[in-house]
This record gives structure tokens, sequence and C-alpha cells, in this order.
């Protein structure tokens, strides 16, 4: 799980096992975060993840799921600005360890991420 800027570079990321929902990591990504608005997929449309966004100033821009009884609004013209987000996963795939995920623990996978990003950032 990866939080990016509006330019599609990486801020903060989280490793999550791969049977795990996107929710369960929210939370630490979420603390501490000062933004205009925050854009995510339809993975992240829980009240409580834009009760706390609301609460600290920022406008959630998450599309609803299909399935709630009253769908929130969201501006439609500023979600397609979140192409920018899977474009960084995207260029982050282009390393082939992170892509096979051949690293054998959490902290030379998370390392090997920081060092993908930093690359990225400086091309």
């Amino acid at each position: 799980m990866a939080l990016t800027d509006a330019l599609g570079n990486l801020v903060d990321f989280r490793l999550l096992p791969g049977q795990a929902h996107d929710l369960r990591g929210t939370a630490a990504l979420l603390e501490g975060l000062s933004c205009g608005q925050f854009l995510a997929d339809r993975a992240f449309d829980a009240n409580w993840v834009r009760e706390e966004l609301v609460g600290a100033g920022i406008e959630p821009i998450i599309p609803p799921k299909s399935n709630r009884r009253f769908p929130a609004d969201f501006d439609r013209d500023t979600y397609k600005w979140r192409h920018l987000i899977e474009n960084f996963f995207g260029k982050l795939k282009e390393f082939r360890g992170i892509a096979t995920r051949c690293c054998k623990t959490d902290s030379s996978f998370s390392a090997f991420i920081a060092i993908a990003a930093t690359v990225i950032r400086l091309r």
C-alpha cells in the first residue's frame, strides 16, 4: 500500500500480507496526513476513512462501492488524476526484484522499494 503526492512520487508505504485488505494499513498511512484531497479507489470506501479525512480537513475523492445504500458523492474530474498513482506502481514493477518479490525478508523488500522510489524520483 502506497501513498503518493500529486505528481505520483512516493510519500509513504506499508507492506501488508497478500491476503490482507487494503483498509488494514490505511490508518497508519492517514496518521498525521495533511493535504487538500485524498484520491483512492473503491477499496477505501469506508465510513471511518471518510470521517477521518473530513475530520482532518481533507476532501475524500473516493468512488462509492456499488453495494452502498446511500452512495457518497465524489468529484469525477479530480478522480481521473488517480492514474498517476497507478503509473507509480507500473514504474515500481519495472524493477525485477520488486515485480518478482525475490527478497526474503520484509525489511529487505521495504529497503528495495525505498531505493527504487528514489531512483524513480531522480529520473
